[in-house]
């Protein structure tokens, strides 16, 4: 997670990115956005199709990131 925003008013971009690089620093990809200070459970947007591919592919979500792919997965439509 990317921090962005202003002081006291914290938003962090969902980002994909190397492990070695710094948390502000470059990334692979930008999936989504999460706003701690806004209440209720639609603090966050998820590409959960993009989150899912970079699992995939070997990706290790931090613990805030694996909740939000838990969430919005249960919140996802059942495809047939």
């Amino acid at each position: 997670m990317k921090r962005v925003g202003t002081k006291n008013t914290p938003v962090f971009r969902i980002v994909v990115a190397d492990s070695r690089s710094p948390r502000d620093g470059k990334f692979l990809e930008e999936i989504g956005v999460y706003h701690p200070l806004k209440a209720g459970a639609n603090n966050f947007t998820l590409n959960l199709e993009r989150a899912l591919y970079w699992i995939s592919k070997g990706a290790q979500p931090s613990d805030t990131v694996r909740s939000f792919v838990k969430k919005a997965r249960a919140a996802a439509p059942a495809t047939p």
